[in-house]
């Protein structure tokens, strides 16, 4: 039995029978940032709140009108511990963490011309509108 089972355990005991929801941890669902999306006149803009990252951590892609923006960040410091401070980690989940989010562009986004900036944590992506061809009518001839 390890340190964290009797952690658990202890939790289990203290808090008993009280009708506390239980509570699962799914870390997927809480690497992907959040997302807002404006439309515009001419574009579209795209911002993703992503700290603690850098413009060299995230990757993003465009096929077939599918915007895909993806990151795996994991942090490389290395710690030292002395004689008088020894400590091992129970449970780390801040040390790796990655995301990848898809979205389906709608038919009027000029992928030819999308850009993206970084700033202070915050991706933004530049959608430009292009104009759709109008529909055709098409005349139908008697065989």
């Amino acid at each position: 039995m390890n340190e964290l089972a009797l952690l658990n355990n202890f939790f289990d005991d203290v808090m008993g029978d009280c009708n506390m929801p239980s509570f699962t941890f799914k870390p997927a669902a809480y690497n992907a940032p959040r997302v807002d999306v404006k439309e515009g006149k001419g574009a579209y803009t795209l911002q993703m709140d992503l700290p603690g990252r850098t413009e060299k951590d995230i990757n993003i892609e465009l096929d077939h009108n599918v915007l895909t923006i993806s990151s795996v960040h994991e942090a490389t410091k290395e710690e030292k511990g002395g004689e008088k401070n020894e400590q091992k980690w129970l449970l780390r989940e801040r040390r790796y963490s990655e995301f990848s989010r898809r979205f389906s562009l709608p038919d009027d986004v000029d992928g030819t011309k999308l850009s993206a900036s970084f700033k202070n944590g915050v991706l933004t992506i530049d959608m430009p509108r292009k104009e759709l061809a109008a529909p055709q009518r098409i005349a139908i001839t008697a065989a």
